[in-house]
């Protein structure tokens, strides 16, 4: 089993920065990838970002056009959302998800094990 808790979550104004942190305990070792998605209320969670623990290329939706970076300290077993040119729409519960299958990291089917998430809200 992983556990997964996310921080970094809160209020920022449109245009602005967070980082989204997710410590991962447990069998870390067992990890190939984890990611990001996130959800508002009355609809799907989707897909944000993803990357395999050991690192190489990250995959991103398409609708974030550059604005996120998703990164990984695999000393620490920390993986991180830096979310920049924040709008309204990005308001949504962050989740973090591990899986130790090689399957789709773009989909929540791939992702065995999840956080709790964080609240972002993108508001003036």
């Amino acid at each position: 089993q992983v556990q997964l808790v996310e921080s970094g979550g809160g209020l920022v104004q449109p245009g602005g920065s967070l980082r989204l942190s997710c410590a991962a305990s447990g069998r870390t070792t067992t990890m190939a990838a984890w990611a990001w998605f996130r959800q508002v209320p009355g609809k799907e969670r989707e897909f944000v970002a993803s990357i395999a623990k050991s690192g190489g290329v990250p995959s991103y939706a398409d609708y974030m056009k550059g604005r996120f970076v998703i990164s990984g300290d695999n000393d620490n077993n920390i993986l991180y959302l830096q979310l920049n040119n924040l709008k309204p729409e990005d308001t949504a519960v962050y989740y973090c998800a591990a899986t130790a299958q090689f399957a789709n990291w773009r989909v929540q089917s791939g992702f065995a094990f999840w956080g709790q998430g964080t609240q972002v809200t993108v508001s003036s």
